[in-house]
């Protein structure tokens, strides 16, 4: 019963085919017929034309009339599909009698591409089916086998094989006997048989490997191997329809045919080969998009198996591997030898020009292997081998492709993934950190994962600059890697590794020095080769003064690093004095971004008000005097760097300034002395350094030139620290809103008029007048000094009255008769002296100022001092009030017709 049903299920399998070949034999069948009546007609019209009878012949019959032909329904359907098959024909996929398509477009699978595929699609699906069917079929009957176990497994292996080989047979006598070509009616059917047949060989060989284990994994790679030479032979003589077919079967195979349990290792190696598969027939046929469709293959298939079981370690191999074969296989050479340009050099041109599709492929492969491997493996032994395969990669692109100009710029992009590995490996990170000194046990070796990853980085520079030394059009971008790559990951590894606390501080150190010895080595050598162009050689001597800044960072003080600090920027001011070298202005200024970051925050003003005063005072004073120096020494040229240091060494003395005011300021003991930096004239002298840098700033601005946007910004935030610590002066700290006389902070200090107030009110509001009298502004911000400056004036007089009849202590309370009688003179003094002003200057608009001044002097007068009058004093008091006001009066008319009249020469 059981090999009835085996007989059965291949006879069902044998209908279909049967059909099509039926339906093709009538097809050719009618189309002899057709051309049998097509000669019959033109043999009858050529002797209706030319007749050669003889003299006693008699005459030929008369023909018939005749009628209209009746279309049969063939004719019906020939004359309907007919503009179909001429669109078909016109969009078919390239065939082998096609000339190769043009590889060297931006894109290789466009939109236009898709949509021919769609037309094909939706024209001939019956075809896509038909291999889909015949496919699963030889799949099926593998999995019926084991179901029923009708057969053994090495009978049914071989069932499956054969039934694969039969139809690649069917297909090769349909190509044989009627073609392949669009226009026949058999068109795409061996390409359907053979596709079909490769699928089913692969599934028979997957099966007995994976299902029933009848041989090792060797015998399995080698009948693997053999069938994708035939598919290879195939493709190459009939088309990509068949390499697709084929391609795509084998891909699916493996989950098809899968026993259950974890995927084997060896599937990866399968998955490379069906890469390398599609890669050959590419490079044999020129097919761009089947070396895509393998590629896309390859990445998935061995993604699929990571996560199905088969390893980690396995798929990193071949993530490399895939890329190795995108760059060998296409190229036909296991020297790559691409042509230019790079994929970096056209976009930066933007010319046009677009690399060769094997530049193009070789870079996506490289990009996606590099993405995998970043991605792929964040702890342990696994993320090292990621990172030394990214190494790898980038070496072999460096040393190993150097003759390829179309790969000159692939190395960047494995050295970029490393380095960002270096950022998201937080497995490895964790598990560094856990071995810190104070956590693991005594006498236990340190881990070697930072001195590894750091040679690792070390050796891509090394590549870098043996490519650099070289010459050539990518001389610069590969100096530029060779002097970047090592030193950005010693500040990676530092910035998020923290390898001082596990390995010592030293001993980090010392890694980081001999770094930048190998930097040194780089600038002496760039220097040798580049006599007129220092370039390079600027490049890695800022390298090593990085890493050299970064040692000192390690294990010395906090201002031996200022210090040091300090001095690199007048280093670098003097190597480009001499040697002429533009890129010194990057170091000065991130030198001095960094130096105003250790002034200000690490380890900041805090660490500089109580640490020892001599170190303080030289790591700020140091600072300030060393920008100056390098200022000094820069070329005149160099504009913006120029204008950074000068701004720098501005900031830095008025933090030198603040430190030693606030540090005299500070008592020894607060207990016994009051803290003297919350008083009045203690803010105020902390804000004076920032308003002196402001004014400065705006002077130079007034300038103009490049520097002008950063003089601005800087002026305005030296405005803002200076307003906030007079902003405090005046209000929360005033004396005059003092409750307790026995606050030393809050009283006035000093002599009368020259006081403390002078310090806090008088000198800033007569510094800002002064500004807006002298210095180059704009309308509006002349207005606010004046406004300013005015009202601090103001306040100091007006505090400077009540200290005259109250003491030292302004917030005792009530107002004596005096003082009011003081205010009000010193109103009407003011008002004269204004009206004076106005006079002298012909402004009109002082002049309403003054009056205003004037009236409201009245008004005080009127309102609080005529309350607290009484008998003669009253008298005496409105007497003298109204003799001046007339007297102001009479001024203010006069100064009004003074003003009115034209002045001489005018």
């Amino acid at each position: 019963m059981e090999t009835l049903l085996v007989l059965l299920g291949l006879a069902l399998l044998a209908v279909p085919i049967g059909v099509i070949l039926l339906w093709i034999g009538q097809a050719n069948l009618r189309r002899r017929v057709a051309e049998l009546e097509m000669r019959l007609a033109e043999a009858l019209a050529s002797r209706a034309l030319h007749p050669q009878m003889p003299a006693d012949a008699a005459p030929p019959a008369p023909l018939p009339v005749e009628q209209p032909a009746i279309p049969s329904p063939w004719d019906r359907a020939k004359a309907a599909v007919a503009p179909v098959a001429a669109t078909v024909q016109a969009d078919a996929l390239p065939l082998p009698d096609t000339a190769p398509p043009d590889q060297n477009r931006p894109l290789v699978i466009r939109a236009e591409t898709a949509a021919r595929l769609m037309v094909w699609l939706r024209e001939n699906w019956v075809y896509a089916v038909s291999a889909l069917s015949l496919a699963l079929a030889g799949v099926f009957f593998v999995q019926y086998g084991v179901e029923r176990g009708l057969l053994p497994p090495p009978a049914r292996v071989a069932a499956a094989i054969l039934f694969g080989l039969a139809l690649i047979g069917a297909g090769e006598w349909l190509r044989r006997r009627w073609g392949d070509a669009a226009g026949t009616a058999t068109a795409y059917l061996p390409s359907v048989f053979s596709g079909a047949g490769l699928v089913a060989v692969f599934a028979g060989i997957t099966a007995g490997r994976l299902m029933y284990g009848l041989y090792g994994p060797g015998l399995t790679f080698a009948g693997l191997v053999l069938t994708a030479l035939g598919a290879i032979g195939l493709g190459w003589r009939h088309g990509p329809l068949l390499v697709a077919i084929g391609l795509i079967g084998a891909a699916v195979t493996p989950f098809l045919v899968a026993g259950g349990g974890d995927a084997a290792p060896w599937l990866y190696g399968y998955y490379l080969l069906i890469a390398a598969t599609g890669l050959a027939v590419d490079a044999i046929r020129r097919w761009a998009w089947v070396s895509v469709l393998a590629l896309g293959l390859g990445y998935v298939g061995t993604a699929l198996m990571a996560q199905l079981g088969a390893g980690d370690a396995g798929w990193l191999a071949a993530l490399l591997a895939l890329a190795l074969l995108a760059i060998t296989v296409p190229q036909r050479s296991l020297i790559p030898d691409h042509e230019g340009p790079c994929v970096a050099m056209a976009l930066w041109r933007r010319d046009g020009i677009w690399p060769g599709f094997p530049v193009r492929l070789a870079a996506g492969a490289v990009a996606a292997t590099s993405v995998g491997l970043t991605l792929v493996g964040a702890e342990g032994t696994l993320a090292l081998l990621a990172f030394a395969l990214l190494a790898g990669l980038c070496l072999l692109l460096l040393l190993w492709a150097d003759r390829a100009e179309g790969l000159a710029d692939l190395a960047g992009v494995p050295a970029l993934a490393f380095l960002a590995k270096l950022a998201v490996a937080e497995g490895l990170i964790w598990e560094f950190a856990a071995q810190a000194i104070a956590l693991r046990p005594l006498e236990t070796d340190a881990p070697w994962t930072v001195t590894i990853l750091l040679g690792l980085a070390t050796v891509i520079s090394l590549g870098a600059a043996l490519r650099a030394f070289r010459g050539g059009v990518m001389a610069l971008p590969m100096a530029l890697g060779a002097v970047l790559v090592a030193p950005v990951a010693a500040l990676l590894l530092e910035l998020l590794w923290q390898p001082s606390p596990v390995i010592g501080a030293y001993p980090w150190a010392l890694q980081v020095i001999a770094l930048a010895g190998l930097m040194v080595g780089f600038a002496l050598r760039f220097a040798g080769l580049d006599a007129g162009n220092h370039r390079r050689a600027a490049w890695a001597t800022l390298s090593a003064l990085s890493l050299m800044a970064l040692a000192l960072f390690l294990i010395t003080s906090a201002a031996a690093l200022t210090l040091a600090l300090a001095v690199l920027l007048i280093v670098a001011a003097a190597l480009d004095r001499r040697f002429d070298l533009p890129e010194m202005g990057w170091f000065l200024q991130a030198g001095s971004a960094l130096i105003s970051y250790r002034l200000i925050a690490d380890p900041g003003l805090d660490w500089a008000l109580y640490a020892p005063l001599t170190p303080a005072l030289l790591a700020y004073g140091g600072a300030a005097l060393a920008a100056f120096v390098a200022l000094r020494l820069l070329p005149e040229a160099r504009i913006l760097p120029r204008g950074v240091l000068e701004s720098a060494g501005f900031a830095f003395a008025a933090l030198t300034a603040n430190v030693a005011l606030t540090r005299a300021l500070l008592p020894e003991d607060p207990s016994l002395h009051p803290d003297w930096t919350q008083s009045h004239w203690g803010l105020a002298l902390n804000a004076l350094p920032w308003l002196i840098l402001m004014l400065t700033q705006l002077h130079r601005a007034a300038l103009g030139g490049l520097l002008r946007p950063l003089r601005l910004g800087l002026a305005a935030l030296a405005g803002l620290l200076a307003a906030g610590g007079f902003a405090l002066a005046v209000g929360p700290v005033n004396p005059l809103f003092s409750t307790w006389a026995e606050d030393a902070a809050m009283l006035v200090r000093g002599p009368l008029v020259l006081d403390s107030l002078a310090l806090a009110y008088a000198v800033p509001g007569l510094m800002l007048l002064i500004a807006a009298h002298k210095l180059a502004l704009p309308r509006q911000l002349r207005l606010v000094f004046l406004g300013l400056g005015v009202a601090l004036v103001t306040l100091y007089a007006g505090l400077e009255i009540r200290r005259l009849w109250q003491g030292d202590w302004l917030g005792a309370p009530g107002v004596k008769q005096g003082e009011l009688y003081s205010y009000t003179v010193a109103m009407l003094l003011t008002g004269a002296a204004l009206l004076w002003q106005a006079l002298a200057r012909r402004d009109l608009r002082l002049q309403r100022i003054a009056m205003a001044v004037i009236a409201l002097t009245v008004a005080k007068v009127f309102l609080l001092d005529a309350a607290g009058l009484t008998g003669l004093t009253r008298v005496v008091s409105f007497a003298g009030l109204g003799l001046s006001l007339a007297g102001l009066a009479w001024l203010n008319r006069w100064a009004k017709g003074a003003m009115s009249e034209p002045r001489d020469g005018t």
